[in-house]
């Protein structure tokens, strides 16, 4: 059994829970990104298409919930990621192009959140937390491809580069969250300054 795997299938799913936990106690979905949800409704509804022709598990079926809603989609990420995965891919069929268009998008899709939180300059606790374990979720898949790599001898480049861009998209944040605590200020340009540098382009 891939534990790395497993583990980080349960700090999504951990990453779901919080966020839904907090909708709920609040009554509200203040300091929740909406472009960052659609992003990620975006993501799923492409990468499992497959599950209209066959069954792959309860997980991948039950624990991609949609939230917060916003006016519109941040279109400069969505379409040349779009095009790039039209581009390159594994295989040129409907279906594949799209699980590429999810791997690419998932690998960015964190950006509006982690700018609104640039643009108040604090996060909640509970915000955080779920923060915390969206990128655990995606670092911890970084090493089930090593493992998968050294184990079983599966390779897959496109799935790889696009984890370690979303994993160092969340480093200053890791830093941040083990350096100052459940709930911080963002207000040290030094620290935050690499992560606003690309947010900055949203």
């Amino acid at each position: 059994m891939n534990i790395f795997r497993l583990t980080g299938d349960l700090s999504h799913l951990a990453a779901i829970i919080i966020l839904l936990l907090k909708i709920w106690k609040t009554r509200s979905c203040a300091g929740i990104s909406g472009k960052s949800q659609i992003l990620f409704a975006l993501v799923f509804t492409s990468r499992y298409l497959d599950l209209l022709t066959a069954f792959i598990s309860f997980y991948n079926t039950c624990t991609h919930p949609q939230t917060h809603q916003t006016r519109h989609i941040t279109y400069f990420l969505v379409v040349p990621i779009g095009g790039l995965a039209f581009l390159v891919n594994h295989d040129f069929s409907p279906l594949e192009i799209m699980w590429t268009f999810s791997i690419y998008l998932e690998s960015v899709s964190i950006l509006p959140q982690l700018f609104m939180i640039s643009k108040t300059g604090e996060a909640e606790t509970i915000t955080t937390h779920y923060l915390f374990f969206l990128g655990l979720y995606r670092a911890l898949y970084l090493i089930n491809w090593i493992w998968r790599f050294y184990f079983e001898g599966f390779f897959d480049m496109i799935a790889i580069v696009a984890g370690v861009v979303q994993t160092i998209l969340y480093c200053d944040f890791f830093y941040l969250y083990v350096t100052k605590g459940e709930c911080f200020w963002f207000g040290n340009p030094q620290m935050w300054s690499g992560t606003q540098n690309v947010l900055a382009l949203v």
